[in-house]
This record gives structure tokens, C-alpha cells and sequence, in this order.
């Protein structure tokens, strides 16, 4: 070692045999060691020397980790013996923290130092600016290689993070680091469908953490990662904090401004953090209808423009004329029924009038007045095994069972369907439909049912297979496409922001957003102006054209003028039958991106022109391959069980962050890495982190394990 001591050797401690037989080490024993380690220089260097002293195998190998895992507890003891007796030299305890770091190249190590308390150890070294970048650096890559309960827990350090950067503007690298940590951290913490523990949130502290992160990312010399991070932490928040991201102008314009990137990946993360900004603010659809208020607004009459569209469509084939005339069809069938008790007839009638309209089957009763009061009751004592007219449906399925006249089952289970539709019975619905399907795959309503359950992966396949079907109703089809739209869209954004260019998962997200896209253009060009889903629709269309056509698109939105058309005429349809356009999620974004698009893109274009420098994916977007892609996505689906649960994907814009390049086997089920997994007693090849992970993928793994 150079310097005056430098034939001086510090002492070293005995190889370990066994835990038990290791004593704690006095102090007085690393007074050499504290003296070569202030000589050395740099902090692979000073790594080297503490590893020599320790007697530690070469952790860059795979066999030195599987000793590490063989005589954990007396490394940690000989490790932590060192940490406790130096707590004040920032070089011993940095050093230690790159043993670590080194370490958690290999998964189940990292998981038993985070129980020791890794985390605790690496936190007050960022406030040290001689071991900031060092300790940092181990943070960041716990953070990037740990599963969800590591990120969780490391979340609760962003204080310390944001106070690092917060204190040292210009010291761009520690930002990079820092950021990245936060972005993964905060995202496991707060970006969840339920309501995150309050303490993550607190720690995240969105108000003073959005402005600072923006910040950083507008400073020149600023490096792709931390741009990526930088969007990848403002879209966390988004959801579960709301309110302070809505306060924040400048991350909605930012978010906006995005989908003008040159970089897929970019418009679609943009459009996933805009989505979910308006999640928990937004109102429900319409979901009910007032046949009163068809009627009164009829009797008004439709301002000349509305009839003219409405005319020029073909009045006889508007959603307001079928609703009308289905309503009044229901009620002519319920009346005759009352009379000739036939409920095989009236179960024709209402399976005609299902595939007519949404709203053809509206409630109602047999009324009567009561001759001792006048008041119009309803009519308990009309011979017919139901008051309520939606509860006719279930007897006349059976009635026309009871038949047994040939083909006529369809018509049975679509009638019991739509009984459980009307009774918010989705899943009960959802199962008549599918035995409908095994005895007659063409049937197209079945398909549209299946659509409205909670699968998206299930619903977007009945979707398309429903649309392929020889005969249905323009309601069926337009029904089909409308869910076909919602469905792919909301998959698309999904599975993109899940997975990297190149990716298979990637290549299906953009097969979806496309898919979504030209089926909106579909629907907006065919359906019926006054349709109850053109303005839903037409929100797809509008945030998927701006996403996928990205900097294509003009600044003035002119390509979209004839859309905005349709849709004001679409609210005024749905205002004047007495709906006012609720405020849905889709809504609300669509009109959010809309309003601040045009200056956004101006004020924002330097920043995205620096995204742009190094895209993620530089493939032109190909309808052709979109559609092919499409294609093998469903062929590659089983309706009857939607999708396998699959691990939670881990995309990231940056290599894989790693101080330690040992190559490791990876767990067959979860793809942990380590130089200690247990093969499978069967097989001998797969291997696995423990007996939790061979449990989960025996299922698939029986198949080949003795083949």
C-alpha cells in the first residue's frame, strides 16, 4: 500500500467456519485496516482492501456468492463487527455500503441485508458529500433490482432524497441517481389501484417534490435517464394525489406537451398519467334511461340543425327513433301479454326488441286505480307469474325452452342475459352467454355480454370475434365496436407503459392502440349521431389520434376539427334528452389535452426535443404489422380462462443498474437472480428462490419437468 505505513498489514480475522464459534472483534483490531483504507484511493480500491481483510470471497464470481449464502451470518457479523466499531469514518462505512451494494447483485442477499437494516446504513451517507455519489449509488440499485416491499420501504427515505437535490441545484448526477430511486420507490408506494398508507404519501410529498423534479428537468446538460425518471416519478402521483398534481399547471402542460414527443413510449406515458390524473374526480357514465324525458324532449321538438343531421343519417335508423318505438313495442307486448297470458309470444317479441336498442326493455308495470282511494297502483292480481315487466324476461326463457323448438335456445339465454344486465348481474350474465356460445359460436350479442364483464383481456377478444359474426344488428355491432374501442385502448396504454421496444408485450400495446383507434374512427363514421357512446368514443379517438400520430399531428389540431364537430353535436343530443354530459374520466382528459395543447407543445418543445434525442423506439408505427400482431395476440387467448396472471413487468428506460457484473441464474417463476437457487428434484433444470415460487409454477412447469 503507498504511503509510510505502507509494508504495515493490518490483522486479519480468522476464515469463518462456523457462526457460532465467532466472537465480536475489538476495536483495537482495525486500527491497520481504518489506516489503509485512508490511503487508498478510490472506492473500488478501498472494497478490495476491506475484502482482503475480511477474508471475503470474490463476490464478482458465482461460486464467491454461493459462499456468501453458505456463511451469511458469520459475513454480515464480520461486516457489521467493522461498520459498528468505524460508525464515524465515512470512508470505512462507504466502503462497506459498496460491499453491500456488491452484494445485491444476487436477489435473495439483497432481501436478507434489506432485514438487517440496509437501508438505515445507506440513508445518512447521502447527506456526506464524500460518500453522496457512492451511497447513492447503492440506493439506486436496491431500489431498481428489489421487489415491492424494498421500494416501499424506501420510499419513506424521498425526504432525505429530495432535501439532497433541494440543497445541491446544480449537481446534476446527484439528481439522476436520486430521481431514479424516487421513481421506482413512489411508484410502488402510491401508483396502485387502492388507496396507498398515509405515511408513503407524506414522505412522497407531492406538493414541493412535482416543481423540483421539473425543474431539474428543464436545466441544460441534463441526461436522457433522468428525463425518463423524471416523467416516470410525475406520473405516480397522479391518482391517489390528485389535487396537488391538478394544483401544478406546469406537470399538466409538461404531461401534454409529451404527447408531441417523437418517442412512443414518451406519448404513452403521458397519456396514461393524464388518464389517471382524472380517475378519482371524474363521474360515472349514464347508465339508466328516462323514457319521460324521450318523451318530453320529442314533444319539444329538435332544434333544425340536430333534425337535419339526424334526417340526413336516416331518422328511422337514430337511436332516439328505436329507443321511441322499442319502448313503445315493449309496452304493446306486455299489454297483449296481460291478455292472452302467452308468455312463449312475448318472449319472442322481447329477444327482437334486445338486439334493437340498449334501452328497449324498459321498466314499468300493469297499473290499475284503486276505486276507494283513485290512486293508480300497480296490479298485483293480473294472472301472470310477474309484476314488474324486466321480471317477465326469466319466464319467457323458460316458456320458449319449454318449446323446444329448434334454434330458439339462443334466444332463451340472450333473454336471460339481458335479465341479469338489467340487474347489474354482470357476471351471472356473462355465464349464460358463454353457454350460448358453446352450442352457437355466431352468435353476436352473446359475444357483446361477455364484453361488459371485468376480464379486458376476455372482453377484447369477444369484442373482435363478436364483430367477425355473418348477421347482427347495427345496436350488436355498434355495441361491439364501442366496447372494442374502450377495451383496447385502456390494454394498450397498460401494456406499453409495462414493457420496453421490442418486447413482445410492446408490440401488442401498439397493436391495441391502433386497433382502438381505427375501430373509433369506425364507429364515429357509421354509428348513429345521437348515439349514447359517440361522445365516449369520440374521446378515444381524439387522445389516441394525439398519442399515436404524436409530432404528425399539427399544432392547431385541425386534423381533429370534424371530430370536435361531432362531439359538440353529440353533447347537445345528450342535453336535450335530459342528460347532461357527465363529467367521466375520458371527458375530463380529453378536454384537458385539448385546452392546453397548443401552448403546451410551444412551451414545452426544447424539453421534448431533448427526449427525442435518444428515443426508446425509433419504428415507424406500421398498420399492417399492428393488425398482424393483433391477430396472434388473440389467437393466443383461451375465452373460457382470459389471460395468465403473468409477473409484474419491469420496464425502464436505462440498462440495468448493476455495480456487480456476475452472471446469475435466474428463478424459473419469479426471475430473481442468484447464485443460490434449488433445482427442481424432477427435472434438474429449472430452479427457484424457494419453495413459495416452485408451488406457483408447477402448474405450467409439470408439463415439461420429466418430458
Amino acid at each position: 500500500m503507498p504511503g509510510h505505513r505502507g509494508k504495515t498489514k493490518a490483522k486479519k480475522p480468522k476464515p469463518i467456519v462456523n457462526v457460532h464459534s465467532v466472537a465480536r472483534l475489538p476495536s483495537e483490531e482495525f486500527i491497520g485496516l481504518v489506516d489503509d483504507i485512508g490511503r487508498a484511493e478510490g472506492w473500488n480500491t478501498r472494497v478490495k482492501v476491506l475484502c482482503e481483510f475480511l477474508q471475503l470471497p470474490d463476490l464478482s464470481r458465482r461460486s464467491g456468492l454461493k459462499k456468501v449464502h453458505v456463511n451469511f451470518n458469520e459475513v454480515y457479523h464480520n461486516i457489521d463487527d467493522v461498520y459498528v466499531a468505524n460508525i464515524g469514518n465515512e470512508k470505512i462505512t462507504g466502503t462497506i455500503i459498496g460491499i453491500y451494494t456488491k452484494m445485491c447483485a444476487d436477489a435473495i442477499l439483497r432481501d436478507k441485508l434489506f432485514q438487517k437494516g440496509l437501508v438505515t446504513k445507506i440513508t445518512p451517507l447521502i447527506n456526506i458529500p464524500a460518500t453522496r455519489y457512492l451511497a447513492l449509488r447503492a440506493l439506486t440499485t436496491v431500489t431498481h433490482h428489489g421487489g415491492v416491499d424494498i421500494r416501499k420501504e424506501i420510499s419513506l427515505e424521498s425526504p432525505s432524497l429530495l432535501k439532497v437535490i433541494q440543497e445541491n441545484p446544480d449537481d446534476l448526477r446527484a439528481a439522476e441517481m436520486a430521481i431514479s430511486t424516487m421513481a421506482h420507490a413512489i411508484g410502488a408506494a402510491i401508483n396502485q389501484e387502492d388507496s396507498p398508507a398515509p405515511k408513503y404519501t407524506k414522505a412522497a410529498n407531492i406538493k414541493t417534490l412535482i416543481p423540483v423534479v421539473i425543474d431539474f428537468m428543464r436545466k441544460p446538460g441534463v441526461t436522457i435517464q433522468l428525463l425518463h425518471h423524471g416523467l416516470e416519478l410525475l406520473t405516480h402521483p397522479v391518482l391517489h394525489c390528485w389535487s396537488e398534481c391538478k394544483a401544478n399547471s406546469a406537470l399538466q402542460d409538461l404531461l401534454v406537451a409529451c404527447l408531441r414527443s417523437a418517442d412512443l413510449t414518451v406519448r404513452v406515458s403521458a397519456l396514461g398519467g393524464l388518464l389517471r390524473l382524472e380517475a378519482l374526480s371524474s363521474e360515472d357514465d349514464q347508465r339508466q334511461f328516462d323514457p319521460h324525458k324521450l318523451m318530453a324532449a320529442i314533444e319539444r321538438r329538435f332544434p333544425d340543425h340536430l333534425v337535419d343531421i339526424l334526417t340526413d343519417y336516416g331518422t328511422m335508423r337514430c337511436d332516439t327513433f328505436l329507443t321511441m318505438s322499442s319502448t313503445a313495442d315493449n309496452q304493446k307486448a306486455m299489454m297483449k301479454c296481460a291478455q292472452d297470458k302467452d308468455l312463449y309470444s312475448l318472449g319472442l317479441k322481447l329477444a327482437e326488441l334486445i338486439t334493437r336498442t340498449e334501452f328497449s326493455i324498459a321498466e314499468g308495470g300493469f297499473q290499475m286505480q284503486d276505486p276507494r282511494t283513485g290512486r293508480i297502483e300497480l296490479n298485483r292480481d293480473i294472472g301472470l307469474p310477474f309484476i314488474m315487466w324486466s321480471d317477465a324476461l326469466p319466464h319467457c326463457a323458460r316458456a320458449i325452452l319449454a318449446k323446444g323448438r329448434p334454434g330458439e335456445e339462443d334466444l332463451a339465454d340472450m333473454i336471460t342475459a339481458k335479465f341479469f344486465i338489467i340487474r347489474s348481474r354482470i357476471p351471472d350474465a356473462i355465464e349464460a352467454a358463454k353457454r350460448g356460445l358453446q352450442r352457437n359460436p355466431k352468435f353476436a350479442y352473446f359475444y357483446y355480454v361477455i364484453t361488459l364483464g371485468k376480464d379486458h383481456y376476455e372482453g377484447l377478444r369477444s369484442a373482435k370475434k363478436g364483430l367477425k359474426c355473418p348477421k347482427m344488428t347495427p345496436f350488436v355491432r355498434f355495441g361491439l365496436l364501442h366496447r372494442a374501442v374502450e377495451l383496447a385502448g385502456n390494454l394498450g396504454v397498460c401494456r406499453i407503459q409495462e414493457s420496453s421496444p421490442g418486447d413482445r408485450k410492446y408490440d401488442e400495446g401498439v397493436a391495441f392502440l391502433m386497433s382502438a383507434m381505427e375501430d373509433a374512427k369506425v364507429y364515429a363514421t357509421e354509428a348513429p349521431p345521437d348515439a349514447r357512446h359517440m361522445k365516449n368514443v369520440l374521446y378515444w379517438y381524439i387522445c389516441l389520434t394525439l398519442t399515436i400520430k404524436g409530432p404528425e399531428t399539427p399544432a392547431d389540431l385541425e386534423e381533429l376539427q370534424v371530430a370536435f364537430k361531432k362531439l359538440g353535436y353529440a353533447d347537445e343530443f345528450s342535453v336535450l334528452l335530459g342528460t347532461v354530459p357527465p363529467r367521466t374520466q375520458l371527458r375530463l382528459t380529453q378536454q384537458n389535452i385539448v385546452k392546453r395543447y397548443p401552448t403546451a407543445v410551444q412551451e414545452w418543445k426544447d424539453l421534448i426535443a431533448r427526449f427525442d434525442e435518444v428515443m426508446t423506439d425509433e419504428r415507424p408505427i406500421s398498420l399492417e404489422k399492428a393488425e398482424d400482431d393483433l391477430a396472434a395476440w388473440l389467437d393466443d387467448l383461451h375465452l373460457d380462462h382470459g389471460e395468465e396472471d403473468e409477473p409484474y413487468p419491469q420496464r425502464c428506460s436505462h440498462p440495468r443498474v448493476s455495480p456487480n457484473t456476475v452472471a446469475l441464474y435466474r428463478c424459473s417463476w419469479c426471475s430473481n437472480p442468484s447464485a443460490a437457487l434449488r433445482k427442481c428434484s424432477g427435472c434438474e433444470k429449472a430452479r427457484y428462490c424457494d419453495g413459495g415460487c416452485q408451488k406457483s409454477h408447477w402448474s405450467e412447469h409439470k408439463v415439461t419437468c420429466r418430458t
